[in-house]
């Protein structure tokens, strides 16, 4: 127990008293000198005066709030500073002391706060439980689709297979991959990812099996590759399907021989390295078109992962809001600690097109904003409700031109159905109730990829 307060008989009446009832107490008179013993006392509970010289106790609390301090705030005012009590109460403390005030109701009052304390540990122990039945890794989810994933990765984590992970941007590819590597027996050694999007092509080949010095102009040195540096442990080669086709022969070699030759040399060097690919196109269709090579996609696909993107797992909504709500309280030392019930309403009704990626910004924008301790529909971005006006959702409320309103829509659905059939023009036109060749038509004229 910290009591603040500027009245010295005050703070030695407190601290006999709650020293009677069984707590460690301090005693200040300040906040600033209440902040020094924060660290190393770290009191369950603070009882400041709202009234003093210098930071008041409605800036304390806030400061409180701001460094993470779990401590339960009661703030003491005297009648004319009611208000300013209760402004207090609104920036995060718990409850508040008329004074003067009776020994009785001190004691009341912290027992209040004893058992309220007491039933906020056992939901986060409850709430810790839960997240570790619903958990894989870093990846969340009780619904029925993330469950399913959840047991095929645990099937094969202790194999050498590779695996091909399916799924749209922000469906969390590299968290499983991360994920199988440490349930893995190479959890020891290293994992490195590639984004193969994200390599210039001419670099690439140096990138991943290194150089040789002299190979080219700036090789001023022997340079090992990332499958050398992955020696032993894994390597994810996320956007796979980025990878031109002159490396993927050279990654097919890698695949069936278990060496790399760097660029300029003239020998083969082993490596043990077990591969995990992503990616969010269709192979099999890039395979159909020319851009892919059959036998690599059969090399990369021996056990093929589809991440369901949020929307088909919505139940998991609340675990991950809670999730998000935890770490960046954490981070940022709020304490925000839910969401209204028609912010939820909104959240769940929300197609989430960046997924839990999108998920987890909005949540971390919404946490800085909030003034509240549940999150509200002010603290959500207003695209959200917009989104119930397809119109505003993709030109603003000030359009009312049908033909460009028409061509954003059509562009939007077939994206969507491309994105549904994981890139399956055949299966998209279905959907989409046109033909074959519409389809590829407008796939052209869109400039979809």
């Amino acid at each position: 127990m910290l009591v603040v307060d500027d009245e010295e008989n005050l703070r030695l009446v407190l601290r006999t008293l709650l020293a009677r009832a069984g707590y460690e107490v301090r005693a200040v008179a300040n906040a600033e000198a209440a902040l020094v013993e924060l660290p190393a006392f770290d009191p369950d509970f603070v009882l400041a005066d709202v009234r003093m010289d210098g930071m008041n106790g409605i800036e304390l609390t806030r400061e409180l709030l701001r460094r993470g301090s779990l401590a339960t705030v009661i703030v003491m005012s005297a009648y004319g500073s009611l208000d300013l009590a209760l402004e207090a109460m609104k920036a995060g403390a718990y409850d508040y002391l008329a004074k003067p005030f009776k020994h009785d109701e001190v004691l009341l009052v912290l027992k209040k706060a004893e058992e309220r304390e007491a039933l906020r540990r056992e939901n986060r122990a409850l709430r810790a439980s839960l997240r570790k039945e619903a958990q894989f890794g870093e990846m969340m989810g009780k619904s029925e689709p993330m469950q399913r994933v959840f047991r095929t990765l645990e099937k094969v984590a202790g194999y050498t297979t590779t695996v091909l992970l399916q799924g749209a941007s922000g469906t969390g590819k590299e968290l499983v991959a991360r994920a199988i590597h440490r349930l893995s027996p190479r959890a020891g050694k290293a994992f490195v990812a590639i984004n193969c999007g994200a390599i210039p092509e001419a670099l690439m080949e140096s990138e991943l099996f290194g150089h040789k010095r002299g190979a080219f102009t700036d090789a001023s040195s022997d340079k090992r590759g990332l499958f050398e540096e992955a020696h032993q442990g894994t390597v994810f080669l996320d956007e796979i399907g980025e990878l031109p086709l002159a490396l993927q022969v050279k990654l097919l070699r890698v695949l069936q021989e278990s060496t790399v030759r760097r660029l300029g040399d003239t020998k083969d060097t082993r490596v043990d390295v077990r591969v995990i690919a992503a990616t969010v196109r269709d192979l099999a269709s890039e395979v159909q078109e020319g851009r892919f090579r059959e036998d690599l996609y059969y090399r990369l696909n021996v056990l093929q992962v589809s991440l369901p993107p949020l929307r088909e797992r919505t139940g998991d909504l609340p675990l991950l809001i809670d999730h998000f709500l935890e770490k960046y309280n954490t981070r940022l030392g709020t304490k925000v600690v839910g969401v209204a019930p028609d912010a939820l309403k909104l959240l769940m009704r929300y197609a989430f097109p960046g997924n839990v990626r999108g998920l987890e910004n909005m949540i971390e924008r919404a946490v800085v904003l909030a003034e509240k301790a549940t999150l509200t529909l002010d603290d959500l971005p207003e695209r959200l409700s917009e989104d119930r006006d397809p119109v505003a959702l993709t030109l603003g409320t000030g359009e009312l031109s049908i033909k460009r309103t028409t061509r954003v829509i059509e562009e939007t659905l077939i994206r969507r159905a491309l994105e549904q059939t994981r890139g399956n023009r055949t299966a998209a036109a279905r959907l989409l109730e046109i033909s074959h060749r519409a389809l590829l038509y407008k796939i052209k004229e869109y400039g979809i990829g």
